[in-house]
């Protein structure tokens, strides 16, 4: 696949995306103790506000947190997904967050898995998505290229770890996406991107 940047403007990752919890020292206590993302700044918000605290996620990337005294309950299947993967349906509602991956090397994710289950995580299995008619594999093909795992945070917040196996190709974009009715959007994408292709192959034929 040719590499594709953003000419529009220069993004350097996810600076930070904030979630709401219902227990800021529960919330500390998951994220810092559990998954063990260092606690990097802490903020107490004037007037008794509430708190918002950041965690590490690498790569200069934070996770933070909302703690509100008066913020509405959770609602699962609204705000976030009811269940995990394989365990009921995972719709949540526009606009909501329906789950955040962290990306973890391909070579611990095994290691990462069984360190969740001794810690007392509910994990799901392991997913090896591929693009089988059932896009899930029980083993690592070559056609798989993301292998994930999932489970819930305190507050019912859907958490992966996920780990890319292989590199994206031009075959890997190959749905044109669909309007709110479900229809699908023809050639908004895959026109655009048999173009790109054969715009590619030219550049790339010898000079006569």
């Amino acid at each position: 696949m040719a590499e594709r940047t953003n000419t529009e403007f220069q993004f350097c990752g996810v600076n930070h995306l904030a979630l709401v919890c219902k227990d800021m020292a529960r919330t500390v206590e998951f994220y810092r103790d559990v998954l063990g993302m260092p606690l990097v700044k802490t903020i107490d918000l004037p007037g008794g506000r509430g708190q918002h605290f950041f965690f590490d996620i690498g790569n200069g990337d934070s996770l933070a947190f909302f703690w509100f005294p008066t913020a509405p309950e959770a609602a699962p299947g609204i705000s976030a997904p009811a269940n995990l993967p394989t365990r009921g349906t995972i719709a949540s509602a526009h606009g909501s967050m329906n789950h955040i991956a962290f990306n973890v090397p391909a070579e611990k994710f095994d290691e990462y898995y069984d360190r969740l289950k001794s810690k007392g995580v509910d994990v799901t299995r392991v997913f090896n998505h591929d693009d089988s008619p059932t896009q899930s594999s029980d083993t690592v093909t070559p056609s798989v290229f993301v292998r994930s795992v999932y489970f819930f945070d305190p507050d019912g917040v859907c958490l992966e770890f996920a780990a890319w196996t292989r590199p994206f190709t031009d075959a890997d974009i190959a749905h044109d996406p669909v309007y709110a009715d479900g229809t699908k959007a023809r050639n908004m994408i895959l026109r655009a991107e048999t173009l790109l292709a054969e715009n590619d192959a030219k550049i790339m034929e010898p000079a006569e």
